[in-house]
């Protein structure tokens, strides 16, 4: 019997008992001459090599392992339509492709998407034939183009520095999934932690309307709530008062069982979900507030690289395996770091009690160019939209270190338009428009990246903020394209980043000059990490980083995942009570 690879449900928060699991082997061919539209591809009864479905075909795991650029790539399988399904409407789920794609079933175009991170869905319902399917996937990839965001995938052709090795097309699994006619298409959960009580905004499909929705509350098995409603539109408002409340705190991640049902001309959708009570607060004098409580942020970057999987995780037990690393160090939350996170890792860190920035991998993409707009903003808007109910995403970020630059002044035209839409969408959670840098007025926090490796002095720099003075990197660097708004809440964002190799090679790097022993590394480790957590006007802050990744050898485990010191010697440095906490 044939394993199919991360064949888990990729959708805990979303998900129906009719669903198929499309990764495996797949028929795979490389177009570099983007030539294969105008020779049909789509048509072809196969494709010259294979490849192993939902791995990028740079990884060892795709089985195909080629690092050079491709500008373009095919795929193509069977599709196995299960005769239950018969009168249904057939959803084809592709979770991540990077970068622009062009989706086919029996040679006939279903859809397009574009976006390297981000989810889409096509109905493949009325492209489909009794006489056997094929789905064919065609991906086109140029992140020199500085059009598209694209992360730390490198430009050059080997990695370097903090650019490592790229992904083109399919990264995470591919579904299918079929729904009544009258069905839920999504929700957003909005938390009363006080009541307690859950609204829930929800999307049905237009031939719900006319029909009934019922919502089901249950925690730990036991019910503690209903609601009800006639659908006279497409969107949906209901209000699930709680019997119990169970807060959603870090460390605890007390989730409640949601079961949506629409019924409608005689059929019945059911969707399974979940959601967490838990608000959000930010403020300068109080700093990061979850349900009213104060709680130092002790963040850790995570960037989500696996030796064998590049961006995909190897199996839903890594995904876990850092979560869980990550705590046992003393970190309550990540810096989920130039890269949009799989649902799955979202899930584990809402029931692990784990808070989350969630950023897009903007890097890439040129934000000088006021016309970006258009590239970065709907692909920002569907993380958004798909993350948006995790209580685990206690904060966005749209952007990392994006400032003018070439002599362009547009980059702030498009900063504050994106701030700007994200807080009309989500007013619950703070924004940070671009960690690490502070050239527009519009954001909620004061966003510091600041890699000096001397305590002492990395100390001064934020001992006077009670005085309106900051004197991090940036500003140091660049202060005619900064401004300063410490009347915001601080976040020390980026810091450490201390170079501890465990190899020899020689392109290995961190920050600053390497330490000569153990003694001094975790000397300094806790000298720059006592600074932060003695000044009462810094909420949070965030290491770099949670696991070497190639070259950049700064982790606090390696690339394979071996802690580099015990997890008890970390945890004693990072798991200090913080100033703003005894305030």
């Amino acid at each position: 019997m044939t394993t199919i690879p991360r064949s888990e449900h990729p959708r805990p928060d979303r998900r129906r008992d009719d669903w198929y699991n499309l990764n495996g082997v797949w028929d795979f061919e490389i177009d570099n001459n983007r030539t294969g539209l105008f020779r049909r591809f789509q048509d072809r009864p196969a494709l010259d090599g294979k490849i192993t479905v939902p791995f990028s075909p740079e990884s060892v795991l795709s089985g195909v392992g080629n690092t050079d650029f491709m500008n373009a790539v095919w795929y193509r399988r069977a599709l196995d339509i299960p005769a239950a399904w018969q009168g249904k409407r057939i959803l084809l789920h592709i979770d991540a492709c990077d970068y622009a794609t062009t989706v086919f079933v029996n040679g006939q175009e279903v859809g397009r998407h574009r976006g390297g991170y981000t989810p889409f869905c096509f109905d493949i319902t009325d492209a489909l034939s009794t006489d056997g399917n094929y789905l064919t996937v065609y991906a086109e990839d140029d992140l020199r183009s500085e059009t598209q965001a694209s992360g730390k995938q490198s430009r050059d052709l080997l990695s370097a520095g903090c650019y490592y090795t790229r992904t083109t097309g399919i990264w995470q699994t591919v579904w299918l999934e079929a729904v009544s006619p009258a069905h839920v298409k999504s929700y957003k959960v909005f938390a009363n932690v006080s009541a307690p009580a859950v609204t829930l905004a929800v999307q049905v499909s237009d031939a719900a309307v006319g029909g009934t929705l019922r919502v089901n509350a249950s925690y730990e098995g036991k019910p503690m709530g209903e609601a009800q409603a006639v659908i006279t539109s497409p969107a949906v408002t209901v209000t699930v008062p709680l019997a119990e409340q169970h807060l959603w705190e870090v460390g605890h991640g007390r989730l409640y069982d949601l079961v949506f049902t629409v019924e409608a001309g005689g059929e019945t959708d059911t969707l399974f979900g979940y959601c967490g009570l838990r608000e959000v607060a930010l403020t300068r004098e109080k700093g990061l507030q979850i349900n009213g409580k104060t709680v130092f942020g002790r963040f850790v970057l995570d960037q989500g690289f696996y030796p064998d999987g590049i961006i995909t995780a190897p199996d839903d037990s890594a995904l876990v395996f850092d979560i869980e690393a990550a705590i046992a160090c003393g970190f309550n939350g990540a810096r989920l770091h130039q890269k949009v996170f799989e649902p799955r890792f979202l899930y584990h860190a809402d029931r692990l009690g784990y808070m989350v920035w969630d950023e897009l991998g903007n890097w890439g993409l040129d934000t000088t160019r006021g016309e970006n707009i258009y590239n970065l903003l709907p692909e920002w808007l569907e993380e958004v939209e798909r993350d948006f109910s995790h209580p685990s995403v206690i904060g966005w970020c749209p952007t990392n270190e994006t400032w003018d630059q070439h002599g362009r002044q547009q980059c702030n035209a498009l900063l504050d338009t994106v701030y700007d839409v994200t807080k009309a969408i989500d007013k619950t959670r703070p924004v940070i428009t671009s960690s690490g840098s502070f050239p527009t007025e519009r954001t909620d926090v004061h966003d510091v990246h600041d890699y000096e490796q001397d305590p002492a002095t990395f100390r001064s720099y934020y001992a006077h903020i009670d005085k309106g003075i900051v004197n991090d990197h940036l500003m140091r660097a660049f202060p005619t394209r900064q401004i300063s708004k410490t009347h915001l809440p601080i976040f020390v964002s980026e810091y450490g980043g201390i170079k501890w190799a465990t190899t020899q090679d020689a392109d290995a790097w961190g920050y600053g000059v390497s330490v000569t022993d153990e003694a001094a590394f975790l000397a300094r480790l806790e000298g720059l990490t006592d600074a932060l957590l003695e000044n009462k006007d810094i909420f949070a802050f965030c290491y770099t980083q949670l696991t070497d990744v190639e070259q950049e050898q700064n982790g606090v485990l390696t690339y394979t995942r071996q802690f580099k010191f015990p997890a008890a010697t970390y945890a004693a440095i990072f798991g200090k009570t913080a100033a703003i906490e005894k305030l």
